[in-house]
C-alpha cells in the first residue's frame, strides 16, 4: 500500500495517535503533517530541477534514481560492454608458428 504498510498497521497508527495527541488536537496535527510532506515535496522537486539546470544539457531526462551508485555504475558498464561490442576488432590474435 504505502511504503510498505499494511492497513492494520495504518489503523494501528491513527488509533495510537488519536490516544496520545487527543481528538481535539489530532485535526491540526494532521494539517501539519500534511504540510510538512507539501514543503517537502517541494523542496525535492527544486532541489532536482537545479540539478538538472546545473548539469546542463544532455541530462533532462534525468531523474534521482538515476543517481544511486548501483545503478549508476551499472548503466556505465552496459555502454561500456555495448561500444566494445560494436567497436572493429583492430588485431586479431595469431599463434606464433614457432610455437606449432
Amino acid at each position: 500500500m504505502f511504503f510498505d504498510f499494511g492497513a492494520g498497521e495504518i489503523l494501528g497508527l491513527a488509533l495510537l495517535a488519536i490516544i496520545l495527541v487527543g481528538p481535539d488536537r489530532l485535526p491540526n496535527l494532521a494539517v501539519d503533517a500534511a504540510k510538512l510532506v507539501k514543503k517537502i515535496k517541494a523542496l525535492s522537486q527544486s532541489a532536482t530541477s537545479e540539478l538538472r539546470q546545473n548539469l546542463g544539457p544532455g541530462f533532462e531526462d534525468l531523474k534521482p534514481s538515476d543517481l544511486h551508485p548501483k545503478k549508476f555504475i551499472q548503466k556505465h558498464i552496459t555502454n561500456a560492454l555495448e561500444e566494445d561490442e560494436s567497436a572493429p576488432a583492430k588485431f586479431k590474435a595469431k599463434i606464433d608458428p614457432d610455437l606449432l
